[in-house]
């Protein structure tokens, strides 16, 4: 398709202005799914709450501009910011190279490991020979995903996948599912704290794939958008510093798992 210089030169401007759009009127938009505690949830009021949202409004606070939280479905995401309806992906997002394939990210904001819960009683372990026949709740979209339809769903282990993590574990708790597979401080703080979950327990150990897994939990950003990216970079490595970062770990899981 041929387009005259002039058409040209105006799309450049545009795309231009589009990548600018958020430090032009003082706001940075964090695209955010709100079902993933202690990352990201609301309280009984309605407001966005969770480490990730503190550490996004740290990030604002270090730019002197206003943060605004656009809520979106998990596994949309990505297609989501490249659509620009946000500026920069704050979710507890895995970096994997699947991913970086489609946007940009900062360096690793925190480590957590991943995990799986069931029945303490199941002598269920994280392995397909345990697991042969039995089925394994998982976020749709997340990197957890990834690993089990890349390593257990052709050995025997029907994954199931949810655009909910909540519904992972009610369905896990009715008996409709024999295991979760999820981030280990989201099932401690949204599951195995509450009194339904007594039965239930993390078994065997932490699960290890960097192909799927990835490196560690960082922001999201368009390919293209390197003026952005350099702040928000320049931002956690100053919160990183200064301890906001280590503070807030320690607020919320009462150790540090901020990536070093």
């Amino acid at each position: 398709m041929n387009l005259k210089p002039s058409l040209c030169i105006a799309l450049a401007f545009a795309s231009i202005a589009g990548v600018a759009h958020a430090e032009s009127n003082g706001t940075l938009r964090f695209g955010v799914e709100a079902a993933y505690p202690p990352f990201e949830s609301k309280s009984p009021s309605g407001q966005l709450q969770g480490f990730d949202i503190d550490v996004g409004n740290a990030v604002c606070k270090k730019l002197n501009v206003k943060c605004v939280w656009v809520e979106n479905a998990f596994d949309g995401l990505i297609p989501a910011l490249q659509a620009r309806k946000f500026d920069v992906i704050n979710s507890a997002m895995n970096i994997t190279d699947k991913r970086k394939q489609s946007i940009d990210f900062t360096p690793a904001v925190y480590v957590v490991p991943i995990v799986m819960v069931a029945k303490r009683d199941s002598k269920l372990l994280p392995d397909v020979k345990s697991l042969q026949g039995k089925r394994v709740g998982v976020l749709q979209g997340s990197s957890q995903e990834d690993f089990l339809k890349a390593h257990w769903a052709n050995a025997g282990v029907s994954v199931v996948s949810y655009q909910d993590q909540d519904q992972v574990y009610s369905d896990l708790i009715a008996g409709r599912l024999d295991a979760a597979v999820q981030e280990a401080q989201t099932v401690q703080d949204g599951f195995l704290g509450k009194p339904e979950a007594r039965d239930y327990a993390i078994l065997g150990e932490p699960l290890h794939d960097p192909a799927t897994l990835g490196e560690g939990t960082g922001l999201g950003l368009r390919k293209g958008d390197q003026a952005l990216k350099t702040k928000v970079v320049a931002a956690l490595d100053s919160l990183k510093k200064d301890g906001t970062l280590s503070s807030l770990s320690q607020k919320y899981f009462k150790r540090d798992i901020i990536a070093k």
